[in-house]
C-alpha cells in the first residue's frame, strides 16, 4: 500500500486572532512527480509572522485562503526526480506546505550543502538571517557609534539584528514583552539595554535607554510601538520596516498617527522589505553570517519544535511572543 501523505490545511480565514480550530490535519495520496518535478520530503518548516499576515489579502504574494495547505519556507530532502538538475538524495530549500511531502518545480529550489545542523539553514543561514543581514545594512546602514532600537527584539530577527549590530559598533536598546526576555538580551546576546513593553511606560524607558536620541529603529512589530519611537529618531534616522506582528491577529489594526508629519521634520528614511530582494547578494551574506557564527561572534538562537501536527500551536504561540530565537517545525529527522 502507497504512503499516505499528511497535510495541513487552513480551513478559514481566521476572523480576530488564530486559532488552532481554524486549521485541519487531512491524509492523502503521496505526490507523484511529473516531467521536470521533484517530490521533496520535508525536513524543517519556517514558522514567521508573516505566515499570518498572507492569510489577510494578497501581498508578495497571493493570499492565503480557506481550503488551502498552508504554504511555509521549507527545508527538504529530494527523495524522487524527474529533472536532472535536482538529483535525488539533494538538500534543498524552497516554497512548500505543511505536509509530509510537496512537488517542487527545480526553477524554484535552491540546493544547499549538506552540512549539520541542517537547521541552520531555516535560522541563521536562512530566512531569518538574511532577513536580518539585508535590513539592517541594506536598509539601516549602521555606522558605529549610532543607536539603533530593535523591537521583537527577542525573536528569530530581531535578535540577530541587535547581534549584528553590535558587531557594526552600534549601541543596541531592544524591546520585548517581559523582563526574563530583556534580561536574556543583556546578558545572554550583549545588548546594551533592553525595554519590556509590557511595563506599560515605553516611551519613558525608550528615553531613558536612548538618551542620545535613536539613529535607526528595525521595526517588527509597527502599531503604537512604531509611533512611540518616531517621537525619538534623530534627524536623517532610519527606520527599517521590516514587519508588523502587532496588527497582523486583529481585525482592528492601527497605525502611527504621526505620518508623513515627522518624516517631514526630521527628515526620516522608512523603507519596507523582503529578504528575497537581494538575490545578487545571497552569496556574499551567507559567507558573512557563516564566518560570524564559527567565530563565536554571532550566537545562533533556535526554537525547535517536533512535529507536523504541532504547527498551528506553534504559530499561535510564536504570534503571542512564545519563542526566543527563531521558531520552526521538525518535521523529519535530518
Amino acid at each position: 500500500m502507497k504512503a499516505e501523505n499528511r497535510q495541513i490545511t487552513l480551513e478559514k480565514v481566521p476572523s480576530g486572532a488564530l486559532n488552532e480550530t481554524d486549521f485541519r490535519m487531512r491524509s492523502g495520496p503521496m505526490p507523484e512527480p511529473s516531467n521536470g518535478e521533484a517530490l521533496v520530503k520535508t525536513l524543517y518548516m519556517s514558522l514567521d509572522a508573516a505566515n499570518r499576515a498572507w492569510m489577510q489579502g494578497p501581498s508578495y504574494r497571493d493570499a492565503v485562503v480557506g481550503g488551502d495547505v498552508m504554504p511555509t519556507f521549507a527545508l527538504g530532502r529530494v527523495v524522487e526526480s524527474n529533472d536532472a538538475s535536482v538529483p535525488v538524495g539533494s538538500v534543498v530549500e524552497t516554497e512548500g506546505f505543511w505536509s509530509d511531502y510537496f512537488l517542487a518545480e527545480p526553477d524554484n529550489v535552491k540546493i544547499v550543502p549538506d552540512v549539520a545542523p541542517l537547521s541552520h539553514r531555516i535560522s541563521v543561514l536562512g530566512i531569518a538571517g538574511k532577513t536580518a543581514y539585508f535590513g539592517l545594512l541594506n536598509i539601516g546602514r549602521p555606522k558605529a557609534n549610532e543607536t539603533l532600537v530593535v523591537s521583537a527584539a527577542a525573536g528569530s530577527v530581531g535578535n540577530l539584528v541587535g547581534q549584528i549590530g553590535k558587531l557594526k559598533g552600534c549601541r543596541v536598546v531592544g524591546i520585548a514583552g517581559g523582563p526574563e526576555k530583556c534580561a536574556w538580551l543583556v546578558e545572554e546576546l550583549g545588548f546594551d539595554a533592553a525595554i519590556d513593553y509590557k511595563s506599560g511606560n515605553l516611551f519613558k524607558d525608550l528615553k531613558a535607554a536612548c538618551p542620545n536620541g535613536i539613529d535607526i529603529y528595525f521595526d517588527n512589530v509597527g502599531g503604537q510601538t512604531l509611533e512611540t519611537v518616531l517621537f525619538q529618531m534623530n534627524l536623517y534616522g532610519r527606520i527599517v520596516c521590516c514587519g508588523a506582528i502587532s496588527q497582523y491577529d486583529t481585525d482592528s489594526a492601527t497605525g502611527p498617527r504621526n505620518l508623513p508629519g515627522l518624516l517631514v521634520v526630521k527628515r526620516l528614511r522608512m523603507e519596507g522589505f523582503i529578504a528575497l530582494d537581494f538575490p545578487e547578494q545571497e552569496a556574499e551574506a551567507e559567507i558573512e553570517l557563516r564566518a560570524w557564527v564559527e567565530a563565536g561572534k554571532l550566537r545562533v538562537v533556535e526554537d525547535i519544535v517536533n512535529g507536523l501536527e504541532n504547527a498551528p500551536k506553534a504559530l499561535i504561540g510564536l504570534l503571542n511572543g512564545e519563542n526566543r530565537g527563531k521558531r520552526m517545525v521538525r518535521v523529519a529527522g535530518d
